[in-house]
């Protein structure tokens, strides 16, 4: 079964499970790099917050083995667990002056999101685009972002300078970046020990040649952080060499100091492979090897 003819017949039977007083609609979501995700709104009197409750992965588990039915009652189940309840106030979002203190900044790839930049204000880095969203946070919804589209900045009678002068100030004020040892994330992420490409990269380099893990304290949009200023360049500091940055997704980048040892053709390889076994499409940000110049101080693509 395909995804649309799923998603159909998932709408109708949650539909027909929740009655008359609910609105089930089906919706397609463009995400990072032109992944379409699908899912169903479902929409009630006394609210005016609907999240989106993705099917793709419910598609999945029932190739794998789940009944229909059962699939029908999760999805009931997230609605009526997580789904806000009452209504959120969201015109304090037509103001600029309400909004300007958590306007932040994230990197995503220029290749494959071209039919989004056209739509969103951004800045090229690289190969890369800086674009601009609201950290959103209140008592009802929690945490989330808005994306800023250009009908934003006309609504905010502002420019792309503005909200970059503000992203620069709130993004590592938000979210505070921090190095770690490779080691150390999959540990606290797993608690395994890292092993294959990372430990084979590590191995017999010493303290100064481990994996360095740079991202933000929510380990959310992190890679951003390569570009917050002075970040790469306290890092390098500390070893006195130049610093090869593997893009490991949108969340987080990879730090290796450069020893000399001409592993660039190899690391491009490990970006490759990872980006398409490991990485899930919407979050990968490049395939490109990117290069932390210490003598110059600055970033720039080496293959």
């Amino acid at each position: 079964m395909e995804i649309k003819e799923f998603a159909t017949k998932v709408r109708e039977a949650v539909a027909c499970e929740l009655g008359k007083e609910y609105k089930v609609e089906l919706k397609e979501v463009k995400k990072n790099n032109g992944v379409i995700l699908h899912g169903i709104l479902v929409r009630s009197r006394g609210r005016n917050v609907v999240p989106t409750i993705y099917l793709d992965t419910f598609l999945e588990a029932y190739k794998g083995g789940i009944s229909f039915a059962e699939i029908i009652r999760r999805l009931v189940e997230i609605y009526q667990n997580d789904t806000p309840k009452g209504r959120v106030d969201m015109e304090f979002f037509k103001s600029f002056d309400e909004v300007k203190d958590r306007i932040c900044y994230r990197l995503i790839s220029r290749n494959g999101n071209e039919e989004l930049l056209e739509d969103v204000p951004y800045i090229e880095f690289l190969d890369l685009a800086l674009c601009f969203y609201y950290a959103y946070q209140g008592e009802i919804l929690g945490e989330g972002t808005i994306l800023v589209y250009h009908s934003h900045l006309e609504m905010w009678n502002t420019s792309i300078a503005e909200l970059l002068k503000y992203a620069q100030s709130n993004t590592p004020r938000l979210f505070p970046w921090e190095c770690s040892s490779l080691e150390e994330v999959l540990m606290d992420m797993t608690g395994l020990e890292a092993s294959g490409e990372a430990e084979s990269l590590s191995a017999g380099s010493g303290s100064e040649g481990m994996l360095q893990v740079l991202s933000n304290g929510k380990r959310a949009y992190g890679a951003v952080c390569m570009i917050y200023p002075g970040v790469l360049e306290e890092i390098a500091a500390k070893v006195q060499k130049s610093l090869y940055i593997l893009p490991s997704s949108i969340h987080e980048v990879i730090l290796l100091t450069d020893l000399g040892e001409g592993k660039a053709e190899e690391l491009k390889e490990m970006i490759l492979e990872v980006n398409s076994t490991q990485v899930a499409p919407e979050e990968v940000l490049s395939n490109s090897l990117y290069y932390y110049d210490f003598a110059d101080k600055r970033v720039k693509i080496i293959f």
